[in-house]
């Protein structure tokens, strides 16, 4: 139960200081101080738990890890148990994919448990991630730690992926927290026949939200993160910095426009209209359809649908 072979900042976080995690505090009883190793600022950044069972099939470690590479694209945290399992292979993918971990044990955040996950942890620190726990630095890992420690993660995300559970399973009480939370929940059903879906099946049918291909994954961050993955590049965010494209990506998601109405609507003339819609087709956002007008393509269709309910608003095409 050494600790890590990383040399990192020792940090003691208190509860009402600016350095603590806003989501944190969402929690009955937040806990008066967070003891961390690492990078501050990974605290900060938009996150996903990403967590499952110890005991993951082929099937769960490929939807895990599916999971963290999305992710990663779209420039969101990734949070783990970094227990053996789903929760590691979330965390090896989150940091092969070159993005940001955060880890919270249920012990002394100093205190490596289990030991397989030395090599993640490791991993994590170098690559700029952080290491939390609740308990005070060297405490041993304890029972009723981990039920505090999933409380925790949920608290960290704005939303949590469920690899794969089986039935019981400690992966029940993230799920719990986060629905009390407000957080949503995301599952991908498995087979009737395999234990190690039955309790990612039981959540699908108590009110988590139903993964059933890669695409409703992208949908589901799009919804929750303002974020969109296209075939061209990596994630990106929905909401242009440019005035001009906000115009016209709002106007697409009314309906398909004629290249003459574009270049009103974007003030432009006819050559640096077609300039314009070459870039933002180079971008995968727009595609010509067979008609010859320009309409979004169905990915930012979907994304731009979701937040426009969220901001109770709604687009058609």
């Amino acid at each position: 139960m050494m600790g890590p072979t990383v040399k990192a900042s020792r940090m003691t976080i208190e509860r009402g200081s600016d350095g603590y995690p806003p989501g944190v505090l969402d929690l009955a009883n937040a806990p008066k101080r967070l003891y961390m190793l690492g990078n501050p600022e990974a605290l900060q950044g938009p996150a996903i738990a990403i967590v499952g069972t110890r005991r993951p099939t082929p099937y769960g470690i490929a939807l895990t890890e599916l999971a963290a590479e999305l992710a990663v694209e779209a420039g969101i945290t990734v949070v783990s148990g970094g227990a053996i399992g789903c929760d590691q292979a979330a965390g090896m993918k989150a940091l092969a994919c070159g993005g940001v971990h955060v880890v919270v044990l249920g012990c002394g955040a100093d205190v490596i448990y289990p030991s397989s996950s030395r090599d993640l942890i490791d991993k994590t620190l170098e690559a700029g991630g952080a290491v939390v726990s609740i308990a005070p630095w060297g405490t041993k890992p304890q029972r009723f730690l981990f039920p505090q420690r999933n409380r925790v993660i949920a608290a960290l995300s704005e939303a949590v992926f469920i690899g794969e559970a089986g039935m019981p399973s400690g992966t029940f009480s993230t799920a719990e927290a986060a629905m009390e939370l407000g957080r949503e929940v995301l599952v991908a059903p498995g087979s009737v026949f395999s234990p190690e879906s039955r309790g990612a099946n039981y959540l699908i049918g108590v009110g988590a939200c139903c993964i059933t291909d890669e695409e409703s994954l992208e949908i589901a961050l799009s919804r929750i993160f303002g974020v969109l993955r296209h075939p061209h590049g990596p994630l990106r965010e929905v909401e242009s910095a440019d005035p001009r494209e906000q115009r016209v990506l709002r106007g697409l998601a009314a309906s398909p426009m004629r290249s003459e109405d574009i270049a009103r609507l974007a003030g432009l003339d006819a050559r640096g209209c077609l300039e314009f819609l070459s870039d933002l087709m180079i971008s995968g956002r727009v595609e010509q359809l067979i008609d010859g007008r320009y309409a979004l393509t169905k990915e930012v269709l979907h994304a731009m649908t979701a937040i426009g309910q969220n901001d109770g608003s709604s687009n058609q095409r």
